[in-house]
C-alpha cells in the first residue's frame, strides 16, 4: 500500500465519517466493510435484505455497521415524501417517489441529502450511470460549481516528476467529449481535489499535443480557449497550456517547449482533452508504470458519492471509502 493511501486512511480516522455501501448484497462490499470497521476509517451503514447481507457475513465481522433494507425501512416514506417535493414540478409522483426509495443507490443518496450520512460509495454491481443519476437528481453540483467529473489519482513508484510522483488525471472517467469551458472546470474542480487529497499545491497542465501553439487545429484552439478561460476564472491558481504531456511534466523539455511557462515541467494535475486520452493515459500509466490508481473519484457533487469500477475488489472499496470520507471532511471544513 503506498504512503499516498496510508496517508488518507489516516486522515479518515481522525475525524470519522458516516459512509453508506450501497451494495450489501455483493460479497466484496462485505469484505471491504469487515476491513474498514476493523480499521476504523469509517462508520458506515450497509444496504440490502437483512437476511442476504447476514448469510454473506458468516466469517466477517460487521456487527458495528448499521443495516438497512430500503424496501422495508420505516424511513422509506419519509425519503420518498422528501423525493416527490424535489421532484413533483418533473413529474414525480407520490407513488413514483415511493417506488423509487426502495432502490438502494436512491435511498442511500437520500441519506446523504437529510444528514444521517457523509457519503456513499456504489457502484461494484451498478453502472456509472446508474450511480450517479440519484446523485444529480437529488444532491445536485455542489455551490460554484457547473458540472460533475470524474478523476484518478496516480501514485506512480520510483518517479521524480509531479508531487513525489503523484498526480491527478482528469477527466479520465466521466465526460467524454467537454468543450472548452467544461475543461476549465474540470481544471478548477481538479486543482481543489488535489489540495484536498494529496495536501500539496496543485500545478495544472492543460494537455495538448501541441506545446505553446506548435500545432495549428482545432484541437488545439480548445485547449487554448479552455486555458484561457480557467485563467479568467481562476487567476490564483498555478494553471498553463496547452502543454505536451513530456513538457508539462519533464523540467528540461519544459524549459525547451515552453520557455517561461509557470507551469512546464512541474505539473501535477494532468488535464485532457476528452475522455479517450484521459482514460487512455491512466491505464497505459497503471500498467507500463505500475501505477497504483485510485477511482473513479467524482468531483464537484454537492457532497461525496463515488463510482466504483465493477471489477473492483474488496481492497478498491476500503481506499474509495477511505478517500469518501476525506472529501466529507473537505466539503465540511469550508
Amino acid at each position: 500500500m503506498s504512503k499516498f493511501l496510508d496517508r488518507i486512511k489516516e486522515r479518515a480516522k481522525m475525524d470519522k465519517k458516516t459512509i453508506v455501501l450501497a451494495e450489501g448484497e455483493d460479497i466484496r462490499t462485505i469484505k471491504a466493510a469487515d476491513m474498514i470497521l476493523k480499521e476504523g476509517i469509517a462508520n458506515l451503514i450497509i444496504l440490502g435484505n437483512k437476511e442476504k447481507i447476514a448469510e454473506l457475513a458468516m466469517g466477517l465481522d460487521i456487527s458495528e455497521a448499521n443495516i438497512m433494507d430500503p424496501e422495508t425501512d420505516e424511513k422509506r416514506q419519509e425519503f420518498a415524501d422528501a423525493f416527490y417535493e424535489m421532484r413533483k414540478a418533473k413529474g414525480m409522483t407520490p407513488e413514483k417517489a415511493y417506488e423509487t426509495m426502495g432502490n438502494a443507490l436512491y435511498f442511500g443518496v437520500m441519506m446523504v441529502k437529510m444528514g444521517y450520512a457523509d457519503g456513499q460509495v456504489a457502484g461494484a454491481v451498478n453502472s456509472t450511470s446508474n450511480v450517479l443519476r440519484p446523485c444529480l437528481q437529488i444532491l445536485k453540483t455542489a455551490p460554484g460549481t457547473k458540472l460533475v467529473s470524474a478523476f484518478f489519482v496516480m501514485v506512480v513508484p520510483d518517479c521524480e516528476y509531479g508531487h513525489n510522483g503523484t498526480f491527478i488525471y482528469a477527466d479520465s472517467g466521466l465526460n467524454e467529449n467537454p468543450d472548452a469551458d467544461a475543461v476549465s472546470e474540470i481544471a478548477i474542480s481538479s486543482a481543489a481535489s488535489f489540495k484536498a487529497l494529496v495536501e500539496a499545491d496543485p500545478v495544472i497542465a492543460m494537455l495538448s499535443y501541441s506545446s505553446y501553439g506548435s500545432a495549428k487545429s482545432e484541437l488545439v484552439d480548445k485547449m487554448q480557449l479552455a486555458t484561457q478561460l480557467a485563467k479568467e476564472k481562476r487567476p490564483d491558481l498555478l494553471l498553463d497550456g496547452e502543454l505536451q504531456a513530456d513538457a508539462a511534466i519533464v523540467p528540461e523539455i519544459g524549459a525547451s517547449k515552453a520557455p517561461g511557462s509557470p507551469v512546464a515541467g512541474k505539473a501535477n494535475v494532468l488535464v485532457f482533452p476528452d475522455l479517450n486520452v484521459g482514460n487512455i493515459a491512466y491505464k497505459l500509466t497503471q500498467r507500463l508504470a505500475k501505477a497504483e490508481a485510485y477511482g473513479p473519484i467524482t468531483q464537484g457533487i454537492a457532497k461525496p458519492c463515488n463510482d466504483l469500477s465493477r471489477g473492483c475488489s474488496a481492497e478498491d472499496i476500503v481506499g474509495v471509502c477511505a478517500i469518501t470520507c476525506v472529501q466529507a471532511q473537505a466539503q465540511s471544513d469550508k
